[in-house]
């Protein structure tokens, strides 16, 4: 008993810093509004941005390919669990990617997790190179890179010439640069062309995680290397399929000599069974609506929606980060305050968990609002309306 003791003592410890998490379970599809733990709720919370979890067209898609490849691959990739399906998703990505990366290959991966922590232990397998990490790096990039060899260089967020100077005084004899494009908890964007600039004349690698920019950012949705006009033999990007895309796993383009690299080096892509052909099949259907005339109106729409609740949210306690994309950060500062925020909407049956440390900085508790297409300007109004209401309440005591 004594070993449960142990875990008791740190399991009070986290719920007397009020940081224990609990599980939501929702018993309806992923869309705005859901039936929660049995209730229905108004969500601005998950990262489907574009709609397209419920899109009865990325269904059809997925029952289509259940029918034809069954449900599950039966081994790794390299084993006998590579199908056609997953095939052609990735010829395809190698396709979509071709005009930002010389002789772009794609790999697919079960989950963007894993899509990072394969880039860097394979990449950075040998101790005489170095990984140069942005601090605000989304936690799977941070373990990929304590899992490398190399050694590990964090820059502060978004300081081009701190990391300048870190780049000019490595010896490594090669350079990784690593980081989000869109940051989860943020919402803003890192400064891809100064940092591709800077890769380049340092030799370097610049890897990009697109989690959040990939299927809402570009004209066509192509991501944050066509929002930006990126093109480059340099570039590693990763891009995560269960946000925008609506289905799941993840991919990473890059030369094909790297992904040549990935199959015979990643752990995280060798040692685990390869992702159900029918979620592979059912993103074909994904790709073709962002890359439509219908993923041309959800982003406008979705960019409509931003500017709504910008305009709509008056906080003068609190801080809406300045943020264009569909997170839209509301921070509030201590823990406690954020929970009685996150109550006060869930008493309403708005959805919208508070993000409490380790996973961001201590005293900048937050909402974290996130928009998806399918809202309509009146769920986005009604949110508004509930936010400033409570701000306005001080029997709450929020600071």
């Amino acid at each position: 008993m004594n070993l449960i003791d142990t875990i008791d003592r740190k399991l009070d410890a986290i719920a007397a810093q009020s940081l224990t998490r609990r599980l939501r379970v929702a018993d309806s599809p992923c869309a705005p509004r859901q039936v929660v733990d049995g209730r229905e709720m108004l969500g601005f919370c998950s990262n489907d941005y574009l709609g397209l979890a419920s899109h009865p067209q990325v269904i059809a898609a997925l029952q289509e390919g259940a029918a034809r490849y069954g449900a599950g691959s039966g081994a790794s990739h390299l084993v006998s669990g590579h199908s056609r399906a997953h095939a052609l998703l990735e010829e395809r990505f190698g396709e979509w990617l071709s005009p930002y990366i010389e002789k772009a290959r794609a790999l697919y991966l079960c989950t963007g997790y894993m899509a990072n922590l394969a880039v860097l232990t394979a990449l950075g397998a040998d101790a005489d190179t170095m990984i140069f990490s942005e601090a605000l790096n989304h936690a799977s990039l941070i373990d990929g890179a304590r899992l490398a060899k190399a050694g590990v260089s964090v820059y502060p967020h978004g300081d081009v010439a701190a990391l300048e100077r870190q780049l000019s005084a490595s010896t490594a004899a090669m350079k990784i640069v690593v980081t989000d494009s869109v940051f989860s908890m943020d919402g803003n964007l890192a400064p891809l062309p100064q940092l591709l600039a800077l890769c380049e004349r340092h030799g370097a690698w610049l890897v990009v995680d697109d989690a959040h920019g990939f299927g809402v950012l570009g004209e066509s949705g192509r991501g944050a290397l066509e929002h930006f006009g990126l093109s480059s033999p340099h570039l590693v990007y990763i891009g995560t399929l269960g946000k925008a895309a609506g289905v799941g796993g993840a991919f990473i383009a890059a030369h094909a000599s790297v992904i040549e690299l990935l199959v015979q080096r990643a752990r995280p892509y060798i040692y685990t069974t390869a992702a159900p052909p029918a979620l592979a099949h059912a993103l074909q259907a994904s790709l073709d609506i962002i890359g439509g005339p219908e993923g041309v109106q959800r982003r406008a729409h979705l960019a409509a929606l931003v500017g709504h609740l910008q305009d709509a949210l008056r906080p003068r306690r609190w801080q809406l980060l300045a943020s264009t994309t569909a997170i839209q950060p509301l921070v509030i500062g201590s823990v406690d305050a954020a929970l009685r925020v996150a109550a006060g909407l869930h008493e309403q049956g708005l959805w919208v968990p508070a993000i409490r440390p380790p996973t961001v900085a201590a005293g900048t508790a937050r909402l974290r609002i996130t928009l998806c297409a399918a809202h309509t300007h009146e769920e986005v109004a009604q949110l508004a309306r509930a936010l400033n209401q409570l701000e306005s309440e001080p029997e709450r005591s929020i600071a």
